[in-house]
């Protein structure tokens, strides 16, 4: 695993528990030149925020902290 595969793994697994708080979760489905690809599960999946949570959430936290992240996919 590579650093930055690494780095991403550790802050998915920081807001996890917010996730699960209300019924859902996160799976990284596998990270490419510098896209994250995510698959969004339980309440997540289908929720009218989804957009919200991946583009404000999450895609902004490992663009900030992840050297070479470029975007977050939902797959």
């Amino acid at each position: 695993m590579d650093e930055t595969t690494k780095l991403v793994h550790e802050l998915i697994d920081r807001v996890r528990p917010y996730l699960h708080r209300d019924g859902g979760d996160i799976e990284i489905v596998s990270v490419e030149d510098g896209i994250v690809y995510v698959k969004m599960l339980g309440a997540c999946d289908g929720c009218g925020l989804i957009d919200v949570t991946l583009r404000q959430g999450i895609e902004t936290m490992l663009l900030e902290n992840v050297p070479g992240v470029i975007a977050v996919i939902n797959v």
